[in-house]
């Protein structure tokens, strides 16, 4: 029977971990400092719209505390600034072998991981999920927890990933094995350069209209101008809209809603590092690397980083601020 290893016990690794627990499977969880100490001490506290329950998951501060087994799968759900250290302390523990999911958004963790083991999977993660205190986690989806396709990177499906998406899809997801993983993450990626503009803003830009809806639109179409000069495929919005989002929504839990994206959740927790690098970032690079102009992700990316490393503290901007910084004002 497989045992899931989720690396990276955040809001969608400690949505995925308990869902898993809760459906019977032998699930083990990788977290640290104080999130760790109370996950080990008062069990982990799942709050979702059905109720809230303390759930008494197995949890190991690092790869090097887990002994390991011939059926251990991965799921990697850290931040990807915080991937390639991560997976060096994985190949130690664990050696090349063990098969590697990578649960997270952007495209960068699977070229990563692929550098150093043979099996590597690229998941996409659409799921609506908040961490904010030590040993909570609220997972506001409905009637699902969200949607987890999957497949082998860069492309193609083999009986594991199908044994994965199983289990997940029994277990209060819709999970499928597909071929076209990375067409579903790209996709994604679009929808998450919002991530460093809800850090600017101090509020999540999730479903905006007016002005930020305006300036989100301007960022994923230097993206999607980005995959055109590139080669590049993501699935349309409306298969996006059929395959993922109908099969979710976002609901208050206990009058809680969720508190804005990934990215502004990591500010709100104290982390002066963000994944804006591997978002906005990355079309950032694109755009070097085919001879795209980039200039309202690159400003997102800067303005982003730079507020993170101030504590989050500021200075925030408006999106009237952003449109005069880029008019050159």
């Amino acid at each position: 029977m497989t045992r899931f290893v989720v690396y990276g016990a955040g809001a969608v690794g400690g949505t995925i971990g308990a869902r898993l627990f809760e459906a019977g499977h032998e699930v083990v969880l990788i977290c640290r400092g104080r999130h760790l100490e109370a996950v080990r001490s008062e069990g982990l506290l799942f709050r979702t719209p059905e109720g809230e329950r303390r759930l008494r998951i197995p949890a190991a501060g690092s790869p090097a505390e887990v002994v390991w087994r011939a059926d251990d799968v991965v799921l990697l759900c850290m931040k990807t600034q915080d991937t390639a250290a991560a997976l060096a302390e994985l190949e130690r523990a664990a050696g090349c072998r063990v098969p590697v999911v990578c649960a997270q958004n952007g495209v960068e963790n699977e070229r990563l991981a692929a550098r150093r083991f043979t099996d590597v999977y690229a998941m996409l993660v659409a799921l609506p999920a908040t961490h904010l205190e030590p040993g909570v986690i609220l997972a506001s989806g409905a009637p699902l927890s969200g949607c987890l396709h999957a497949g082998r990177y860069p492309r193609g499906t083999d009986p594991l990933i199908r044994a994965v998406c199983g289990a997940l899809d029994g277990a209060g997801f819709r999970s499928e094995a597909v071929d076209d993983a990375l067409a579903l993450k790209y996709r994604k990626l679009l929808l998450n350069l919002g991530n460093g503009l809800d850090v600017i803003l101090g509020t999540s830009s999730w479903g905006a209209g007016g002005e930020v809806g305006d300036f989100l639109a301007l960022l994923r179409a230097e993206g999607e101008a980005c995959y055109q000069a590139a080669g590049i495929r993501a699935v349309s919005p409306a298969e996006y809209a059929e395959r993922v989002t109908r099969h979710y929504r976002s609901v208050p839990v206990a009058g809680e809603g969720r508190a804005g994206s990934s990215t502004l959740q990591s500010v709100l927790r104290g982390h002066t590092v963000t994944e804006v690098d591997y978002l906005n970032g990355e079309i950032v690079l694109l755009g070097a690397l085919h001879g795209v102009p980039t200039p309202a992700n690159r400003l997102v990316r800067e303005l982003a980083t730079r507020i993170a490393a101030a504590g989050g503290d500021g200075p925030h901007a408006t999106i009237g601020d952003l449109r005069r910084m880029l008019a050159g004002g």
